[in-house]
C-alpha cells in the first residue's frame, strides 16, 4: 500500500489504525468476522476497474470475458454448498437481496408475515421506516414469553388469519434452531410462499450445523459477511421457476452495474467454504458461543432462552443497573466489542435496550476456543462489574492485550503497512 500511503497518508493512516484495532480488541460483534487474505486480494483487485451490468455471456459491455468467469465460479460454488437450483451473486447487500426477493413475489401492499424486530428480526422483516414496511403490509410475529423461542402455533394461527402471500423467516438476533419444514408445513396450510433469511446463519448451514432453507422456501438470501467469512455483500437463492423474474427485478430493477471485485471476493469466499477445515471452524463458533453463554450464566447473568443453538446469545442486564448502550460503550473501552441489543418483550427503547448480543465467528476466526471464553466472560462481569472505575477498566484493557497477542490477526499485514 505505498502508492495509497505516498497518495493519502490520512487515509492510510486509518487504514493502518483500523487493522491494529480489529487486532487488539476482542470482536463480539455477531454480524461480523475477518476475511482471509485471499479474500482481500481478490476483492482490492483490478476487477474494480470493469463494469458489467447484465449477467454472464449477456452483458451490456464488452470485454466481461474474465468477469464472466468468476461470476459463474461464485454461481456454481453457491449451488453446489447449499443445493439451489438458481443463485444470483450480484446483490450488493442483504437488504437489496431482500428487496428484489420482494419485488418478484409481491405486490405492492401485498401482506408479509415477518419476525418483530423487537424480538429478533431485521429492519427489512417489516420495520415501519424501511421500504419493507412502507410497501407492504406486514403482520410480525414474535417469541413464547416463558420459552424466548419461536412459537409455531402462533405463527400458523396468525397465518390462517391473515392469510399473507410471504411468510419471512429468519434473524439478526435469534440464537435457536429454526425450523423450516414446520414454516413450509404453515405455508402449505395457506398457500403462502416462503421466503428465509438466513444471513447470520448462513455458514453453520454451509457445514451442517443448521437446517438448511433452501430445501424447504421458495426464496433464500443471505449476506456473506458474518458466518459465511467472506466480504461484506449478498446472495440470492430461489426456485428455478422465479429465476428470470428475480434477476431482472435485481438488474435493472435496483442494482446497475455489479461489483465485480466483491463478486470475485465471494468466489473465494465459497472455495473456502466448502473445505473440510470450514466445518470444523463452524463447529468451534457454536461451542464457543455455547461456553461463553454457559459461563456468563455462572457469573449471574441471565442469558436469553436459556442458551444458544448457534454463533450469538442474547445477554439480559435489566438486573445489573445498566443499560445496553452503557455496557457496550464500558466494555468498548475496556476492549471488548459488542453492540447493545433489545431483549425480548423490552422494556426500554431500541437506542437504549437491556440487553447486548455477543458472538463468537470473529474470535472463532483467530483460534480462540472454549478457554478463551471462559477468560472473555470474565473480562466482561468484571468490567461490568465496576463500570465506572477508570482503573479497573484499565486492568481489564491490559489482560485482553496479553490474550490478543496470543492469537495475532493479520500480523503480516499490519507489519508490512508499517514497514511503509
Amino acid at each position: 500500500m505505498e502508492h495509497l500511503k505516498d497518495t493519502d497518508p490520512q487515509v492510510f493512516k486509518a487504514i493502518l489504525n483500523e487493522t491494529r484495532r480489529q487486532g487488539d480488541k476482542l470482536e463480539l460483534i455477531a454480524s461480523e468476522n475477518f476475511v482471509s487474505r485471499a479474500v482481500i486480494e481478490a476483492e482490492a483487485s483490478a476487477m474494480m476497474n470493469k463494469y458489467a451490468e447484465g449477467y454472464p455471456g449477456r452483458r451490456w459491455y464488452r470485454g466481461c470475458e474474465n468477469v464472466d468467469i468468476v461470476e459463474n465460479l461464485a454461481i456454481e460454488r453457491a449451488k453446489k454448498i447449499f443445493g439451489a437450483e438458481h443463485v444470483n451473486v450480484q446483490p450488493h447487500s442483504g437488504s437489496q437481496a431482500n428487496m428484489a426477493v420482494y419485488f418478484t413475489a409481491l405486490d405492492i401492499g401485498d401482506t408479509v408475515l415477518a419476525m418483530d424486530l423487537r424480538c429478533g428480526g431485521h429492519l427489512t422483516h417489516g420495520h415501519a421506516l424501511n421500504f419493507s414496511g412502507k410497501f407492504f403490509n406486514i403482520v410480525s410475529y414474535g417469541l413464547n414469553k416463558n420459552t424466548e423461542r419461536l412459537d409455531y402455533d402462533e405463527i400458523q394461527a396468525l397465518a390462517l388469519t391473515h392469510k399473507p402471500k410471504l411468510i419471512l423467516a429468519g434473524a439478526s438476533a435469534y440464537p435457536r434452531i429454526i425450523d423450516f419444514e414446520k414454516l413450509r408445513e404453515i405455508c402449505d396450510k395457506t398457500g403462502s410462499m416462503l421466503f428465509v433469511d438466513m444471513a447470520h446463519i448462513a455458514g453453520l448451514v454451509a457445514a451442517g450445523l443448521h437446517p438448511n432453507p433452501v430445501k424447504y422456501a421458495e426464496f433464500v438470501t443471505t449476506t456473506t459477511h458474518k458466518t459465511l467469512r467472506g466480504p461484506r455483500s449478498g446472495v440470492i437463492f430461489c426456485k428455478k421457476q422465479f429465476a428470470k423474474k428475480l434477476d431482472t427485478e435485481l438488474f435493472p430493477g435496483i442494482q446497475g452495474g455489479p461489483l465485480m471485485h466483491v463478486i470475485a471476493a465471494k468466489a473465494v469466499c465459497f472455495k473456502e467454504a466448502a473445505k473440510r477445515s470450514f466445518k470444523e471452524y463452524q463447529r468451534q463458533i457454536v461451542k464457543n458461543a455455547k461456553a461463553l453463554s454457559e459461563a456468563l450464566a455462572r457469573k449471574k447473568y441471565r442469558i436469553v432462552s436459556g442458551g444458544t443453538d448457534n454463533h450469538l446469545l442474547l445477554v439480559d442486564l435489566s438486573d445489573k443497573n445498566i443499560t445496553g448502550e452503557d455496557a457496550a460503550k464500558i466494555l468498548d473501552k475496556a476492549g471488548i466489542t459488542v453492540n447493545k441489543n433489545l431483549i425480548p418483550f423490552d422494556k426500554r427503547s431500541a437506542s437504549v435496550t437491556s440487553g447486548l448480543r455477543l458472538g463468537t465467528p470473529a474470535l472463532t476466526t483467530r483460534g480462540m476456543k472454549e478457554g478463551e471464553m471462559e477468560k472473555i466472560a470474565e473480562f466482561i462481569a468484571k468490567t461490568l462489574k465496576n463500570p465506572k472505575s477508570a482503573k479497573n477498566i484499565n486492568t481489564v484493557k491490559g489482560e485482553i492485550k496479553k490474550l490478543t497477542k496470543n492469537f495475532p490477526l493479520y500480523k503480516d499485514l499490519i507489519e508490512e503497512l508499517e514497514c511503509q
